[in-house]
């Protein structure tokens, strides 16, 4: 199959390489059922060298560099409580943490959370971290310019290889706040 967007060697709907996916995202892939079909999310294979936003969109397609997204992982703290929250902006934005992001989690600090946190809460590769498959107890904010594309390009779980997602199933996903300006300029 053709990827939607982008130009990959090979591009395979996601329910077909479950093997290939890290645990908690083939988890996520096998249980879908939102209103966007599990076939329209997209694996595609590619160099972990390449993993890099700058970097990938050389050798993918320039195009792509409008069309990615990225997630991260934050910590909102309130009163010696500490909660886990993903962020999915636009690769060329950033995320809002000191404003939009402590204010939707109701803390009074937040902060791009540690990166050994971010991998041992998430079991996901740091630089391939996606909003399939986090744990179900947390926050999913999504700027609602991801939410708009037609298909978005975001990490697998592993620097390995990438999944291009339709913008709509963003809001389709457990915990998902859809947020205008979550992703700052």
């Amino acid at each position: 199959m053709d990827a939607p967007i982008g130009h990959f060697d090979s591009a395979t709907p996601a329910p077909d390489c479950l093997d290939g996916l890290i645990g908690p995202v083939a988890e996520a892939v096998r249980q879908w059922s939102g209103g966007v079909p599990a076939e329209q999310i997209v694996y595609v294979d590619t160099d972990p060298e390449w993993a890099d936003t700058a970097t990938f969109v050389e050798h993918y397609g320039r195009e792509l560099l409008e069309r990615s997204a990225n997630c991260v992982v934050v910590a909102g703290k309130r009163g010696g409580e500490s909660t886990l929250a993903a962020c999915v902006v636009l690769s060329t934005t950033r995320v809002d943490v000191n404003g939009v992001v402590r204010r939707q989690l109701g803390a009074r600090k937040a902060s791009f959370a540690p990166m050994d946190t971010a991998t041992g809460e998430t079991g996901m590769e740091y630089g391939g971290i996606t909003p399939l498959g986090l744990p179900d107890s947390w926050p999913v904010l999504v700027d609602s310019a991801v939410v708009d594309l037609p298909y978005v390009l975001v990490g697998s779980g592993r620097r390995r290889g990438k999944l291009l997602v339709p913008g709509k199933a963003f809001a389709e996903l457990p915990g998902a706040v859809v947020l205008e300006g979550l992703g700052v300029a």
